[in-house]
């Protein structure tokens, strides 16, 4: 098969959908993701995420628009695509009765590596996946995040052009997560091109060139981190009271001021506000001047991914809905 010509884009999808019955898993998803980048799929349970993902990996046909994966169509060119990717999914695809050197080395050889090359290949991972003293351990007595790096370490066996990584940090702990962060930094430091499915909004924030959010199987916004936060057209205003029992009284003046309502969070002494006109944020300093209000901390932000998404969507990421049926 002739080598298609050289593209920017490691992923371009057009109009892609996928149905189980009648449930539009996917209903049109149009995707760019461009070589050498980390790109963020967003989305809560059931948006489709995982569904794209496994028609671009060509475990599932589509049932409309097409596809290309580094060039090659995810239909024609199947075997193509899969000689040039690597997905890790949700769970560990691991055999837990091995040890975790075991795991690499049977790994290695079925992508034909002589068990010589397979056990040198093995050892390098282990130890740059910081797992080398537990190469011996079976994999069950491992804890989540260490099974999660051996299972990315097995996903690299073969420098994939394009590692497909399906909410790789999902039920880890803080430590673990950043660990995972830093490994597919390295990745695509590399040279590897990665796209992350995730629910955590911080995930994106922290690891995205450019994110997709995804709800009911439709792209619903794309863009940089900060080009999403600005898309609302809002600013995220916190005011900090000295005097918890002025808290009410404060809430009147600033909502008087700005013309928008005021959040009263746990924080006795804290107010919050989305602010779409900044001209009016220096009035309300004014005005708390002018109330005998004294005020301890007031800053303007922009709103973070989580106002963002619940903004678009108008519910949050970690918002139970129906799960993919994707069989």
């Amino acid at each position: 098969m002739k080598e298609p010509k050289q593209e920017q884009w490691a992923i371009e999808t057009t109009g892609l959908k996928k149905y189980f019955g009648n449930n539009r898993a996917v209903d049109g998803v149009e995707l760019k993701v461009k070589k050498g980048t980390i790109y963020g799929v967003l989305g809560p349970n059931g948006a489709g995420k995982t569904t794209t993902i496994r028609m671009l990996t060509t475990l599932l046909k589509p049932d409309g628009g097409s596809a290309k994966v580094l060039g090659y169509d995810i239909i024609d060119d199947a075997h193509q695509v899969r000689q040039r990717i690597s997905l890790t999914g949700q769970f560990a695809s691991l055999d837990e009765d091995l040890s975790g050197m075991e795991n690499m080395v049977m790994i290695g050889r079925l992508f034909g590596f002589s068990r010589r090359d397979a056990k040198k290949r093995a050892e390098e991972l282990l130890t740059a996946f910081d797992l080398f003293d537990a190469a011996k351990r079976q994999v069950k007595n491992y804890s989540g995040g260490m099974r999660r790096r051996l299972d990315i370490a097995a996903s690299i066996i073969v420098s994939p052009e394009l590692l497909f990584l399906d909410e790789p940090t999902t039920g880890l702990d803080p430590r673990s997560r950043n660990q995972v962060w830093d490994i597919i930094r390295l990745l695509v430091k590399a040279g590897t091109t990665v796209l992350l499915t995730t629910q955590y909004l911080d995930e994106a924030d922290q690891l995205a060139d450019r994110i997709a959010v995804i709800d009911h199987g439709k792209v619903i916004a794309e863009g940089t981190s900060g080009e999403l936060k600005a898309s609302i057209g809002t600013g995220k205003l916190h005011v900090r009271v000295l005097d918890p029992e002025m808290r009410g009284q404060a809430a009147e003046v600033l909502e008087q001021t700005i013309q928008t309502e005021v959040q009263l969070g746990t924080d006795p002494l804290v107010l919050t506000a989305q602010v779409s006109d900044t001209t009016l944020v220096s009035k309300a300093l004014l005005a708390f001047e002018d109330a005998n209000i004294p005020i301890t901390d007031f800053s303007l932000g922009q709103p973070s991914l989580d106002e963002v998404f619940l903004t678009l969507t108008g519910r949050p990421t970690d918002d139970q809905a129906t799960e993919e049926v994707a069989k």
